[in-house]
């Protein structure tokens, strides 16, 4: 073994240690291997940070911010309600809610999918009969195997491909993984569905309550042609019954009718005051052709605000000593003077005796508003507010949320018909993302998950001077001849379990830039089809349901699951069985040895 090669080793598992330690964050542990290898001597220092232009990490950012196109724009919040039954058993419904988590993250980035999803998991689970946890975990572990179905699933597939790429051959295309993804995906659907979610400890999550603010009361205007028309009260309040809704309140050409009689029947231009979790009110109401009842905020003497997209909702605690304790909205003339709509307010339970724009703030009062940020600041900080803790608040527009589901398509048709390289296609669709503001311009760098791309861009080096340097044959070399003992098969799945283990303790995309070289190395090694092996290490990079730590959306359902650390393998451990089981037959199929 020369020095160059023990060097890299010893990098490398210094760099593999600081992963499982998990003191720094996975970006600092990279570029710590970045600067380590080229200290070493063993990358050239202008080649050290090549990986932050190369194709995958583009696409990774692109798609990350496409992916939050489809997020504020409400376009799954849609395809949700298409999608899922009004009834059924538990079975059914995982089955549905897993192949949809599956779906969109195989087109977006799954920990997006997750955190869309995870609101409708929570509000599906009582109905069902189970804990949060039960329907989360499923839920997780679905959107994790859906990345595992398209290049741009999830951010070791295309690490893979540039991999590939760089032995010569065109790189992984937009379906190459189909096959064995999908055919994994489905196994591990089918089981969570008909005896997975019974494995899944029955804890009792993090109560919603813990955090609740109350019911708002909120004002929705009737539309003209809006399917609630013709409705009585009493109808309209069956069909907002999944967000909890009381009409309160209903205004009728300039009359105001407290408690009005539930036979009523709703006329075009009614305001009806609602009593509701704003949120779950504005999911299930716009179906029905219910709007928020707020004019686009424009401040007097201001610059009209170019597009409600770059409007944000937030909320407010008024505090005791606040200057607008004891005003109304139309006092204080939130709209005409600084651009702002009170959209919602909260008091304990205390009901609406009157419009909002004629209710008398308190100290306490919990208060939506909606406007621009310079807006929000400038006002809040005049009156004496206090922000709540940011939640993701946002209404509903179909108009964006069918651009941005088409500026999605579009990127993928691109990519998947081979008219334009991914990174390219992915590239043209974040500029029109940008152009029709389907993702607010100020919101664009934030949408990015940049310590993802430092560690991407950062471990591309370190990976390609084990090839460089021979290491990654050596390595393979010996996994070989002493574990495999020359059978292809038996290799692939070897290749297929260590990657699995490592991703369960470190990030998957650093398993894909560890594995590669190896996989590379064992087919040069065994003379047999190295795609075979590249796609052993993509299923196994992205089968980690072992540990909360082995992917973000294992961590993110710890706490409103209840879960503790050793739950995960209850279902974890028979998901990765069926991986190894499914994925090598059909590995093998899809690219013979």
């Amino acid at each position: 073994m020369t020095t160059d090669q023990m060097l890299i080793f010893a990098i490398l598992a210094a760099v593999i240690a600081m992963f499982l330690w998990g003191r720094w964050r996975h970006d600092m542990v990279a570029l710590a291997g970045l600067i380590a290898v080229v200290l070493a001597g063993l990358v050239p220092v202008n080649e050290a940070f090549a990986g932050f232009g190369h194709p995958a990490v583009i696409t990774v950012a692109c798609v990350l911010v496409l992916s939050r196109g489809l997020q504020v724009t409400g376009a799954v919040d849609v395809l949700a309600r298409w999608v899922l039954p009004a009834q059924g058993g538990p079975g059914l419904m995982l089955a549905v809610l897993c192949g949809l988590g599956a779906f969109l993250s195989s087109f977006m980035n799954n920990v997006g999918a997750l955190a869309l999803l995870m609101p409708l998991a929570l509000q599906l689970a009582p109905r069902i009969g189970l804990t949060p946890g039960r329907v989360l975990m499923p839920l997780a572990f679905a959107t994790v195997l859906g990345g595992t179905i398209t290049l741009i699933g999830t951010p070791p597939n295309l690490i893979i491909a540039g991999f590939r790429e760089r032995t010569g051959a065109a790189p992984f295309g937009m379906f190459d993984f189909t096959p064995a993804g999908l055919a994994v995906t489905v196994a591990g659907i089918a089981f969570i569905a008909l005896i997975g979610w019974r494995l899944v400890p029955a804890r009792e999550g993090t109560s919603a309550e813990a955090f609740d603010t109350g019911a708002y009361m909120t004002e929705l205007r009737v539309a003209d042609g809006a399917k609630a028309v013709g409705l009585t009260l009493t109808d309209l309040e069956t069909a907002l019954h999944d967000a909890g809704a009381q009409i309160v309140a209903l205004e009728r050409r300039g009359t105001y009718l407290s408690a009005p009689r539930p036979s009523r029947v709703i006329e075009p231009g009614d305001v009806l005051v609602i009593e509701a979790d704003v949120t779950a009110l504005i999911e299930v109401a716009t179906p029905l052709g219910l709007q928020i009842a707020v004019k686009a905020p424009e401040a007097e003497g201001a610059e009209k605000l170019r597009t409600p997209a770059e409007i944000v909702l937030r909320e407010y605690v008024v505090r005791p000593d606040s200057a607008i304790a004891g005003s109304t909205p139309a006092d204080l003339a939130l709209r005409s003077r600084y651009g702002l709509n009170l959209l919602a307010v909260s008091r304990g339970g205390t009901r609406a005796a009157t419009r909002l724009r004629a209710w008398r703030i308190r100290s306490g009062d919990v208060l939506l508003l909606q406007g621009s940020v310079e807006a929000l600041a400038v006002f809040t900080q005049d009156a004496g507010f206090v922000p709540l803790a940011p939640r993701d608040l946002r209404l509903p527009d179909p108009r964006k949320a069918l651009a941005a589901t088409l500026v999605m398509g579009g990127a993928v048709a691109l990519a998947a018909f081979n008219i334009l390289a991914p990174e390219l296609a992915f590239a043209c669709g974040l500029l029109a993302t940008m152009a029709l503001r389907t993702v607010p311009l100020r919101d664009i760098y934030d949408s990015v998950d940049w310590p993802v791309i430092v560690l991407l861009a950062a471990m591309m080096p370190v990976a390609a001077a084990m090839e460089t340097t021979g290491a990654a044959e050596v390595l393979a070399d010996a996994l070989m001849d002493w574990v495999a003992r020359g059978n292809a098969v038996l290799a692939l799945a070897l290749i297929l379990t260590v990657t699995m283990f490592l991703s369960d303790v470190m990030n998957n995309a650093a398993t894909a830039a560890v594995m590669c070289p190896i996989a590379l190395g064992a087919a040069a090694s065994l003379g047999v089809n190295a795609d075979a092996f590249l796609m052993a290490v993509a299923i196994g990079a992205s089968c980690s349901f072992l540990t909360p730590i082995g992917h973000q959306n294992n961590t993110l359902i710890l706490g409103p699951g209840g879960f503790r650390f050793g739950d995960y393998w209850q279902l974890g451990l028979p998901l990765e069985l069926i991986a190894l089981v499914v994925g090598v037959p059909v590995i093998l199929w899809a690219f013979p040895l």
